[in-house]
């Protein structure tokens, strides 16, 4: 049966609601964090190092997982993923020790937050669209925003009200109910059920040949392996780009609310902050997915980065004005501008690794991305535990925060296949 829409619309829908939930029950790990150090009085570098631990685990089972979506699927990857990351929810509750919130917080979500969150989304959704792959990509990620706005809160009034384990067990029941069924709707491309992307017919004999936005056909003609892709620059241009993102990305995500709460602000503002973010992360992602469409993907990552250089200045300036517009912009900058980045994460590296191994090629490359998911709350965890302060943590972050863009930049997407808004150059260029 033939749907009145492009069938590519639906696997965004379910993206979305799959992100919504399964990215959220991650990042309420930074509202668990201050009554977890309130009742058992662990350093806060042990503690966050749970967050981390799961960081170490999703690196080591990113390549297992781009090997499975490219023989099984994303419905499989996606199951999976569920089984995984509500276990943890609900066994975490159990925690009487660190090593307890290492193995659930840890081991299982860590593991099923590669499957439902923006990895395993990246393995398979940038298939269904090539014109507007970034902003197809970038409405479903905006999924986050929306859990944010609506989890969040619900899970920091049930802390305040019934406590920390009891908001664990509800989000693991509500990643069960909800994502189990809605997920065997998944298709890996358009092709497996007689679709072409962006939902155009198949071309016809006689028909006028579409413009390529290939630019480097002899790149694009490889049969990239995973064994040929680690032996080019590229990979580990990429590699380390992505090592750099997810390293700012979660430093500020876990530390921002008790850095908030250290020097004077209110639970509930802390609390608006950590929302707040995500909820710009729906217009930010979207309008810069549809950018990178236009300009190029390192364009817009270059323009993420940035904002993440503003946002981690913004915190530092806060510790010596504590000023609610310094938390506007921190606030704004990190999530309108820094949420960019997911929205062109998988277009990336298909755009130069695009074959039959991609997943197991993103995979690996998420490897990269999780080791630096992981470096970066601990890091921040361990100097402030040193040092007493997040200053120098802030300021390694910025530096880091450079290299990202700069890494990008040198692995070059857009001189293997040019955005859609870049085309007329190609066809000037044949003319």
């Amino acid at each position: 049966m033939r749907l009145p829409f492009f069938y590519g619309w639906v696997v965004v829908a379910v993206t979305f609601v799959t992100m919504a939930i399964g990215v959220n029950a991650r990042t309420a790990f930074s509202l668990f964090f201050p009554p977890i150090i309130s009742e058992f009085g662990w350093e806060r570098g042990v503690t966050a190092g749970a967050f981390s631990f799961g960081f170490v685990v999703s690196g080591i089972v990113s390549p297992l997982i781009g090997r499975l979506m490219d023989r099984a699927g994303p419905r499989a990857v996606m199951e999976l993923g569920v089984v995984l990351m509500a276990g943890g929810l609900l066994f975490a509750p159990l925690t009487s020790a660190p090593w307890h919130l290492y193995v659930t917080i840890g081991v299982m979500v860590g593991a099923g937050s590669v499957c439902l969150g923006y990895s395993g989304q990246s393995l398979f959704l940038p298939n269904w669209f090539i014109r507007k792959r970034g902003f197809a990509i970038g409405i479903a990620f905006a999924g986050v925003g929306i859990g944010s706005v609506t989890l969040l809160p619900w899970v920091q009034h049930m802390i305040e009200q019934t406590g920390w384990r009891t908001a664990c067990t509800a989000m693991g029941l509500l990643i069960l109910v909800v994502l189990a069924p809605i997920n065997l709707f998944l298709h890996r491309r358009p092709e497996d059920i007689g679709l072409q992307p962006d939902g155009d017919a198949a071309p016809s004999a006689g028909a006028a040949k579409p413009v390529s936005n290939i630019v480097d056909p002899v790149w694009v003609g490889t049969d990239w392996t995973l064994r040929r892709a680690v032996a080019t620059a590229r990979f580990w241009w990429i590699a380390l780009g992505y090592f750099c993102g997810l390293y700012i990305w979660y430093a500020v995500q876990v530390h921002q609310t008790k850095f908030l709460l250290d020097i004077g602000f209110s639970p509930n503002v802390a609390v608006w902050a950590l929302g707040t973010v995500s909820l710009l992360g729906i217009p930010g992602q979207i309008v810069l997915g549809h950018v990178s469409d236009r300009i190029g993907r390192e364009w817009v990552w270059a323009i993420s980065c940035a904002g993440f250089v503003i946002c981690f200045a913004a915190l530092m300036a806060l510790k010596y004005h504590p000023s609610l517009w310094l938390v506007y912009l921190m606030v704004l900058t990190q999530g309108a501008l820094g949420y960019g980045l997911t929205s062109i994460m998988g277009a990336v590296v298909f755009e130069i690794f695009q074959g039959k191994h991609q997943g197991s090629i993103f995979g690996t490359i998420m490897l990269a991305a999780l080791a630096g998911g992981a470096a970066g709350p601990w890091l921040t965890g361990f100097l402030y535990d040193r040092t007493g302060d997040y200053s120098l943590a802030f300021l390694i972050a910025m530096v880091v925060s450079g290299l990202s863009a700069l890494s990008i930049w040198q692995a070059s997407p857009r001189k293997v296949r040019a955005v859609a808004g870049r085309l007329h150059t190609l066809e000037a260029g044949a003319d």
